[in-house]
């Protein structure tokens, strides 16, 4: 398995890269300032699936608004997950 650098920016622009290499449409806001709190990190759109994602450091906690965003999202039948760098080959796996 490739090592993968842990840092939550580093690990996003993997992310975002793999979303490419998979043709998946790729939405990261760029500041957050302006945006609900605890919106998840990262919104993907290939064909007729939808996939929200919060990307935390391995140690990263979510909030308790990204909780409820988690929650509330989930209930809309999208793919919400939380990825972090160790669950890399797991994302490969998803987004192929």
């Amino acid at each position: 398995m490739t090592r993968i650098d842990t840092s939550e920016k580093a690990f996003e622009r993997q992310i975002k890269e793999l979303a490419h290499v998979f043709h998946w449409k790729y939405y990261h806001t760029w500041t957050s300032i302006h945006s609900p709190r605890g919106f998840l990190d990262v919104v993907m759109t290939r064909r007729e699936r939808l996939i929200f994602a919060e990307l935390k450091s391995d140690r990263g906690k979510l909030t308790a608004f990204q909780e409820q965003w988690v929650d509330a999202l989930k209930k809309t039948g999208a793919e919400v997950y939380v990825w972090r760098p160790g669950d890399f080959s797991h994302i490969v796996e998803i987004l192929r």
